[in-house]
C-alpha cells in the first residue's frame, strides 16, 4: 500500500509537471514553475499525512504486548507525533518509518519502542 502511494504521487508529480511545462512559453519560467508546484505537492502530502493518522490507535496497537504498557504508549505517542508515522507490527520494522527508527534519548539510546 505504501508503495502505491508513493507511485502514485510521483505519477500525479509528473503529470502536474508536464501541464505546467506546457502552459509556460519559458523554459526557465517553466522549471521553475514545476519546482515551486513539486514542493507545494508535497507539503500538501505532508499535511494530508498529518492528520490521517490517530496516533492513540497506532501507538495501543504498537505496544499491546509491551511488558511496561503506559512507558511504551508515552514513547511511542512522543515519536508518532514528531514523526506522523508509526511502524507495523509489535516490534521491530523500524525501517519502514526511517523518522521514527533515528529518533534518540538523551541517552542516545532508541526513543521509540
Amino acid at each position: 500500500m505504501g508503495f502505491f502511494r508513493v507511485f502514485l504521487f510521483a505519477i500525479l508529480l509528473l503529470l502536474q509537471a508536464y501541464a505546467e511545462a506546457a502552459s509556460t512559453s519559458r523554459v526557465a519560467n517553466s522549471l521553475a514553475n514545476t519546482y515551486e508546484g513539486s514542493q507545494q505537492a508535497v507539503a500538501m502530502n505532508e499535511h494530508v499525512q498529518l492528520h490521517k493518522i490517530n496516533c492513540n490507535h497506532e501507538c495501543s496497537r504498537r505496544c499491546k504486548k509491551a511488558f511496561k504498557k503506559k512507558r511504551c504508549k508515552r514513547a511511542c505517542k512522543s515519536c508518532c507525533n514528531t514523526c506522523h508515522c508509526v511502524p507495523p507490527g509489535t516490534y521491530g520494522h523500524k525501517e519502514v518509518c526511517p523518522c521514527y527508527a533515528t529518533l534518540k534519548t538523551h541517552g542516545n539510546k532508541p526513543k521509540c519502542p
